[in-house]
């Protein structure tokens, strides 16, 4: 089954070529000139991975990606930002982007980008995956759910957040450097992605606020420990 594209671009002649060059390597791609007629396209239709542009007439695409992200936490946003533009990058991030590509940028990169994220979300799922345990809450990352015994607590996590912490889980208590979760989390060491990656940290460490033992500890300069209590 062909994957779908939502691509939101203002600059009808860049929209055109890269739709073009997206559908001769196979993907179905929805083109959008402004952010209000994304958004009702996103609404109306199933898509596998969006590319937002920033700057876009009726509806930004912080604005834009704010709302997928209250509709559909699961799906890859990747953000087409200038050079110029560093702040939007962070913005973005905060905002639920999973990444960005800088314009001009090569048909080839931002092939790459796709099938890296459409390779993590089309996956079949495993039947039986891994459940941590960390203090008094137990973590699925099949369900991306984390939660206590009676459900009093049951946090729905992204899969970004629940990236990061499998990987957290999987090497507790010890040293991580930034550069090593990144590239294990995120596929690379960038400086964007590193505030990204900050973003989440903090995210993660209000999940935690029920569990006094657990702590997410930051060490300036060189990276993070995942403190849990042994079994």
């Amino acid at each position: 089954m062909k994957a779908r594209i939502l691509l939101v671009e203002d600059d009808q002649h860049i929209g055109a070529v890269t739709k073009k060059k997206l559908e001769e390597v196979g993907y179905e791609v929805v083109h959008s000139i402004d952010g209000q007629v994304a958004w009702e396209q996103f609404q109306l239709r199933t898509f596998d991975i969006c590319l937002l542009d920033v700057v876009m007439p009726k509806k930004d695409g912080f604005t834009l990606a704010q709302q997928i992200r209250h509709k559909n936490d699961l799906i890859p946003i990747l953000f087409l930002t200038s050079k110029s533009m560093d702040e939007d990058k962070i913005t973005g991030f905060k905002t639920g982007a999973d990444d960005y590509i800088t314009k001009p940028y090569s048909m080839q990169e931002l092939l790459m980008r796709i099938e890296v994220f459409l390779k993590r979300t089309m996956a079949p799922v495993p039947e039986k995956g891994k459940v941590y345990t960390i203090g008094g809450l137990t973590f699925d990352y099949n369900d991306l759910r984390l939660k206590n015994e009676n459900d009093s607590i049951s946090i729905a996590l992204t899969q970004k957040e629940a990236d990061l912490l499998r990987f957290l889980c999987d090497n507790p208590n010890k040293t991580l450097k930034r550069d090593e979760i990144l590239f294990h989390v995120w596929g690379k060491d960038d400086y964007f992605l590193g505030r990204s990656m900050d973003v989440f940290i903090t995210k993660l460490r209000k999940h935690f606020k029920s569990e006094p033992d657990v702590k997410l500890e930051t060490l300036h300069g060189v990276g993070f420990r995942f403190n849990i209590p042994s079994k």
